[in-house]
């Protein structure tokens, strides 16, 4: 009798838990509507590249943000300027040495409500064996069932080490690398 209790009282108890956390355990990234870029400048001159491989984990609760998880894959090999010859010269050792570090990471530590619609996502962002701590700005914005994460923020590729040797001259490509992104998400609750 008291096994029978106890069991019932843990299959109550997963219930409940699950329920609790069933929205955000649905929430997904979805690829074919949301994209990753980066512009740097060459001599002066943007250059537009992307990442057409990336995943993400999310467990994302807008009127609990300080709860909120999530955690970010990009394939670098999938990195393309859109020109066959810069193309192939990016997963080389001297940009994003693929072979041996074929993704580039992040991994939330916090996410702060800024108020209508805006967040703060705090983390490390991980690249070719590199980690610095980042402050990404988010705005969300909803249509239907579809949740709009979008933003831009700056990183220094000499910190991570994407550009070594003759590439880490500066006036040829600038340290600066604007990285935006636009993360199409189902699952996610009404803010």
């Amino acid at each position: 009798m008291k096994f029978s209790k106890l069991l019932f009282s843990g299959v109550i108890a997963a219930t409940a838990l699950a329920a609790s956390t069933g929205a955000m355990a649905q929430q997904k990234l979805l690829p074919a509507q949301s994209e990753i870029l980066f512009v740097s400048q060459q001599m002066g001159v943007p250059v537009e590249g992307r990442f057409k491989k990336f995943d993400a984990q999310i467990s994302f609760d807008p009127v609990k943000p300080a709860s909120s998880k999530m955690a970010f894959t990009i394939d670098l090999a999938s990195a393309t300027l859109g020109a066959p010859e810069s193309d192939s010269e990016l997963p080389k050792a001297a940009w994003f040495n693929t072979a041996r570090f074929p993704q580039a990471t992040f991994h939330s530590s916090s996410v702060k409500a800024l108020g209508a619609g805006k967040f703060e996502v705090s983390g490390r962002l991980g690249i070719k064996g590199s980690v610095q701590n980042l402050v990404v700005p988010v705005a969300l914005t909803q249509s239907g069932a579809i949740t709009t994460a979008s933003g831009a923020f700056t990183l220094k590729r000499l910190a991570f080490k994407i550009g070594e040797n003759e590439w880490a001259d500066t006036t040829m490509v600038a340290d600066d690398v604007q990285v935006k992104f636009k993360l199409s998400l189902s699952g996610v609750g009404k803010f």
